[in-house]
């Protein structure tokens, strides 16, 4: 890496799987900005979320931890205060960091090391969507349906537009402002948008972009591969089982998710064309990631919740290239690598020791060609689980656990469906056994499911408390300074028009 803090720039979106993605294979979609940072940077193939839900995973790319070493179980819990994220180390090191858009936190603290929060979240931050792993056979009122699917098609205006089109917006705004300003420290913005998370809704402009019979349908259909247990509760706790999905209903919510990837594709081109414009963009380093995929109707299946490759596998992409080659890396890395490995962008490879024992490896030997770890773990922790689910990816394995239910052995490069669990054939029983071994001295299972269902108790109480009398809402509330924006009569105008202007030019008496 060169000399010097670059800036980063992390663009972050919500539920959107590699397999859709025209850098990792598909031939529908349509991204020319996200292409354009694929051809141009260093993709890796086989990245993974720790924990296929929104809010976990989040936490685990902030914290380099796993979900559960900080209590990050499901949507509800709490990121606690005192868990150092990237957003703290950065900050430690010299840089201004920011975010706009959505990050989940839950709970008082919704900052967790970001300087500036540009917009309140798209979801709530207090503890009503905890799950109850007391009542396995009630679903929560509160997650997912089918009408995600069975609604899909063309919007004018969505929830979901309001927020990502404020997001991009004030995300702009902002990269004008620091270019603008007399702080000289390099930032770290996360622009993070909930597009092309369900529901599956999307204007005409990008619907058009596809015509209905190119869009391609699940490589393995519904009813094709067998349904483990933790399927069968997955279609409960999303109410499958009493929504029947048409082919007809499939490739239309497919459709309108590949138009929704479009747009993310837009408002990436946006960010883009604001950093050049504004001359940034050659110091700033650019990721491109997302928090989990979506099943898309793979296996019957919708959503995420599971380790299956559809919902587990996110793209990732770093575009820096006077400071990486591009390349392809196959090897296995996943979002809890990403802290360390932005600490070694703002130390140029040489960042002193953690303050703690971080889960994640940086990710720089990877970006340099020089080696790189080939290792991910996984936990979920959520609803439509009983218990903890684990998972370990190296080479072309992939083993998952639960205990109660069947283990999955999947050779993904042989079988890429995950339609042959190999834990029946002879040929893998001494592989089988080693990675048993390795779970079990990883994991105390027992102990992990009380710590759960404790926590998931507590929090239940606490929601029904906070709601009792006059609720106290932790969403974060942005806050704009009116004194210091647009024409202000404290401020010289000279000194105003010049300040706000760029580029910079000789103060309007001098000319």
């Amino acid at each position: 890496m060169s000399a010097g803090k670059p800036n980063i720039l992390v663009l972050m979106a919500d539920q959107l799987t590699p397999t859709a993605l025209a850098a990792y294979g598909n031939r529908v979609s349509k991204t020319p900005h996200i292409d354009a940072l694929a051809a141009g940077g260093v993709v890796f193939e086989s990245a993974y979320t720790n924990s296929p839900l929104c809010a976990p995973s989040r936490y685990v790319f902030m914290a380099g931890k796993l979900p559960s070493r900080i209590g990050a179980y499901d949507n509800a819990a709490e990121l606690p205060s005192e868990v150092l994220t990237f957003g703290h180390y950065l900050r430690h090191a010299g840089y201004r960091t920011i975010l706009s858009g959505k990050m989940h936190f839950c709970g008082a603290d919704q900052l967790h090391g970001f300087e500036e929060r540009l917009t309140t979240d798209i979801y709530p931050a207090d503890f009503g969507w905890t799950p109850d792993w007391d009542q396995p056979k009630v679903r929560p009122s509160w997650y997912h349906n089918m009408a995600s699917v069975t609604d899909a098609g063309v919007c004018v205006r969505s929830n979901q537009l309001d927020f990502d089109d404020e997001v991009v917006f004030l995300a702009q705004q902002k990269l004008f402002d620091v270019v603008r300003d007399a702080d000289p420290r390099p930032f770290c913005m996360v622009v993070s948008l909930t597009h092309p998370h369900d529901p599956y809704a999307i204007p005409q402009e990008y619907w058009d972009l596809y015509r209905d019979e190119d869009i391609d349908m699940p490589r393995v259909p519904a009813g094709s591969a067998p349904l483990d247990p933790h399927t069968q509760r997955l279609r409960h706790v999303s109410d499958m089982d009493r929504s029947p999905i048409s082919d007809a209903q499939t490739r239309h919510a497919r459709h309108a998710y590949y138009g929704a990837v479009s747009y993310v594709d837009a408002q990436i081109g946006k960010i883009r064309r604001t950093l050049e414009a504004t001359g940034q963009a050659d110091n700033t380093i650019i990721v491109v990631l997302s928090d989990h995929g979506d099943m898309l109707g793979e296996r019957g299946l919708w959503y995420k919740m599971n380790f299956f490759e559809n919902a587990c596998r996110v793209p990732l992409i770093v575009h820096a290239p006077q400071r990486f080659q591009p390349r392809r890396v196959a090897a296995s890395v996943s979002l809890v690598d990403i802290l360390p490995t932005l600490v070694d962008f703002a130390f140029g490879g040489a960042a002193p020791a953690a303050p703690e024992v971080l889960d994640g490896r940086s990710l720089l030997p990877h970006l340099l060609g020089t080696g790189g770890h080939d290792d991910v773990v996984g936990e979920y922790l959520a609803e439509g689980a009983v218990a903890p689910l684990v998972m370990l990816r190296r080479g072309a394995t992939k083993f998952v656990h639960s205990p109660g239910d069947p283990d999955q052995l999947f050779n993904l490069v042989s079988d890429p469906n995950e339609l042959t669990n190999l834990v029946g054939d002879p040929a893998a029983a001494d592989l089988l056994q080693a990675l048993r071994a390795e779970v079990a001295a990883r994991w105390d299972m027992a102990a992990l499911r009380s710590q759960v269902v404790a926590s998931q108790r507590r929090r239940r109480f606490h929601f029904a408390a906070q709601n009792q009398g006059v609720p106290q809402y932790w969403d974060h509330q942005p806050f704009q300074a009116a004194s210091q924006r647009y024409m202000r009569n404290h401020i010289d105008l000279d000194t105003l028009e010049a300040r706000a202007r760029y580029p910079v030019v000789r103060s309007f008496s001098d000319s």
